[in-house]
């Protein structure tokens, strides 16, 4: 069968966080079978756990923050994308802040945060979330959809009124039948512009950012020296937020997400819509892999 998954030992690391400016501690550790990912605010006189969940996400502006007990986490995405695409279904994640840190300000230092622990097989079924109805959300001419698919495809498009962002790279269709999450997805990095730091600074975000954790544009162009790590690095960042802001359902998925200017307010709806109408969704387990439908190819990797 196919197995839930958890990590081999505990790992830890440092960062800023991007919004809040602050020096933050970060742990991994292993965690039962069926206890799924799950928050943990250690910095707080009496620790608060926060579930991973779609119901418990609150702030959306910029990220995606999971609230309850009177505590939050903010800046989960990344990490949460690094846990759908490496397959870990169980962890303890305990954070000394109110942010996960923004790294290099893409998903490819907790992907080897990850493969450094070693990633270890539980004896238990994988669950997977199967989309078997259309489920769409709207705001504006922004919209998400999941639908049908068997396997875990992404299909997005951006649309921002700069001269960097052309027509070849407004769209990615990101499709793990074929695609690996580590290499086709993981390095993308946040983005933003100059003209909206200020505005970003008055609201109290954007305090830790610099162009060693985001790619940064001016009117006419990007401001990083080393350049762009794909040359759709924008989109492909936005599909790297789509699957962590996904993975809060709480189950891999089986079923195509598409979405045109979407973020994490939508994204978060979408998620939400979806468990709330049962009839669009059935969970699975799959008895031997050659029934499972191809989804990401970096699952396939030995654990260590």
């Amino acid at each position: 069968m196919l197995r839930q998954r958890t990590l081999k030992q505990s790992i830890s690391t440092k960062g800023v966080g991007l919004h809040t400016g602050a020096r933050v501690e970060l742990g991994l550790h292993p965690a039962p079978a069926d206890s799924g990912i799950v928050f943990r605010r250690t910095d707080l006189p009496a620790p608060v756990t926060i579930p991973a969940l779609a119901g418990n996400v609150g702030d959306t502006r910029l990220s995606s923050t999971l609230t309850a007990g009177g505590a939050s986490v903010s800046t989960v995405e990344h990490l949460m994308s690094a846990f759908a695409g490496l397959g870990i279904d169980n962890l303890r994640v305990d954070v000394a802040g109110p942010e996960v840190p923004i790294m290099d300000g893409s998903a490819g230092p907790f992907v080897y945060l990850l493969q450094s622990a070693g990633i270890a097989l539980q004896d238990a079924p994988k669950r997977f979330l199967r989309i078997v109805e259309p489920v769409e959300v709207r705001d504006g001419d922004k919209w998400a959809r999941f639908s049908p698919h068997a396997g875990f495809r992404l299909d997005f498009t951006i649309d921002f009124p700069h001269p960097v962002f052309g027509s070849e790279n407004r769209h990615a269709v990101v499709d793990f039948a074929e695609h690996s999450y580590a290499k086709d997805v993981a390095r993308a990095r946040t983005f933003g512009f100059m003209q909206d730091v200020e505005a970003m600074r008055s609201m109290g975000l954007a305090l830790g950012g610099s162009l060693q954790n985001a790619v940064v544009l001016d009117e006419t162009r990007v401001l990083n020296s080393e350049g762009l790590r794909y040359d759709n690095e924008f989109v492909r960042h936005k599909v790297l937020d789509a699957i962590g802001d996904l993975y809060l359902i709480g189950h891999p998925l089986v079923g195509e997400y598409a979405a045109f200017k979407s973020g994490h307010a939508l994204n978060n709806r979408l998620a939400r819509a979806l468990l709330a109408q049962p009839r669009a969704f059935e969970v699975v387990t799959y008895a031997a892999e050659a029934e499972a439908p191809r989804t990401f190819p970096d699952w396939q990797l030995k654990p260590a």
